[in-house]
């Protein structure tokens, strides 16, 4: 089987369970347990935090540990425009149409129930967000930017640096999702020019249930989740530890490998892709043709069922995903793609391929080989 879901999830590398494990078994105290077993969690814990800190470039106190990215984008969206209602400083918000499920369904929660004004700026026909744009949505309420790194169906990378530089400069704080960017970009706050950025482990090979925010220490940040005050009373509840290791090992794999590793693989893409629009003429390529993710190929196949398309491609041993997989099973047509200007019955036929950083050539060529003969068998099977 060919793997090409990456963007979905990916497995735990073997150095990330290693070094979670003693963290499982022998040092398995509470890290806010006053004894010797706690008070070896609670250094363990401290040194993931520092380590992650000196990836991103920020300080050890400004990063919160999560259950994952859905949790990070919650307490940043959520955090910091609550902080901000509650200071009497903003009630407007200012996002994107292709935003993850986590971001938009927070921002619907804060206009829905708290009565947030939302601005969302236009992407173009690549996903792009043109600066200009967020130039003219922001006034003096705007109490948080919120727009993600990279997608995760079509790839597009935003011009976040331009983004951030605009939005600071108005003295708006900008959060941006960094879930697909992990092991491809670089992920420095000041590097991005952002406030706060989400992670999820998953998306680097640690495990599932694991995820960060990290947040400038000056910026006020309301909690999601209330209890014993751990996280700096930003996010209650008993830390895990050995998640938060792994993460850190993760994290810090990925960064070492980054540059090359992205390298290779947009290569292999671009490869790819030219592949498969020589084989099937009709084929969309989503998202900017440049700017994008080095592990991201997306298309649209006119004419076919995307979900047909998978179980065809996964009987030729290729695994892909029509999109996010946080919407699988939805009937409804991905609001990324109708976004960005693609027709509903367009949309509908997509399919996504994402790599990983050890895809090789021949991977490539296997899947550029399945795409067509799945293509063409379902193109046979809606016109019998």
């Amino acid at each position: 089987m060919l793997y090409l879901d990456n963007a979905a999830t990916t497995p735990v590398r073997r150095e990330v369970l290693e070094a979670m494990w003693p963290f499982l078994t022998a040092t398995f105290g509470n890290p806010s347990s006053h004894h010797t077993v706690g008070e070896a969690a609670a250094g363990a814990l401290a040194d993931a935090r520092r380590r992650i800190a000196a990836v991103l470039g920020t300080r050890a106190g400004d990063l919160v540990f999560t259950s994952g990215g859905t949790e990070a984008d919650n307490l940043a969206v959520k955090g910091i425009a609550l902080a901000a209602l509650e200071a009497g400083t903003g009630r407007h918000l200012v996002t994107s149409p292709i935003e993850h499920e986590a971001v938009a369904e927070s921002v619907a929660y804060l206009r829905r129930f708290h009565g947030f004004e939302v601005t969302v700026l236009p992407v173009d026909g690549t996903g792009l967000i043109d600066p200009a744009e967020l130039e003219s949505a922001l006034r003096p309420d705007t109490a948080l930017v919120t727009v993600m790194t990279a997608n995760n169906e079509i790839g597009t990378v935003q011009p976040i640096r331009a983004l951030g530089a605009i939005a600071r400069s108005h003295g708006v704080p900008i959060h941006t999702d960094a879930v697909q960017a992990a092991g491809w970009l670089d992920l420095g706050l000041d590097s991005l020019g952002v406030d706060a950025l989400s992670l999820s482990g998953h998306k680097l090979g640690a495990p599932k249930g694991v995820g960060l925010l990290a947040v400038r220490g000056a910026l006020p940040l309301e909690p999601v989740l209330h209890g014993g005050g751990q996280e700096r009373g930003r996010r209650s509840g008993t830390e895990n530890v050995a998640a938060a290791v792994g993460l850190a090992t993760a994290l810090e794999l990925a960064e070492s490998e980054r540059a090359d590793a992205a390298r290779r693989v947009s290569a292999l893409r671009d490869d790819f892709i030219a592949r498969v629009q020589h084989a099937v003429p009709s084929a969309v390529l989503t998202g900017h043709p440049i700017e994008r993710l080095p592990g991201i190929a997306s298309f649209c196949f006119p004419g076919t069922s995307g979900e047909a398309v998978l179980l065809e491609l996964e009987q030729r041993g290729v695994v892909s995903s029509s999109g996010s997989a946080c919407a699988a099973g939805s009937d409804e047509p991905s609001a990324v793609l109708l976004a960005i200007g693609i027709a509903p019955e367009v949309a509908q036929t997509a399919v996504r391929f994402s790599f990983s950083s050890t895809v090789t050539e021949a991977d490539i060529a296997g899947a550029a080989a399945a795409v067509p003969l799945a293509v063409a068998a379902v193109s046979g099977l809606r016109q019998a």
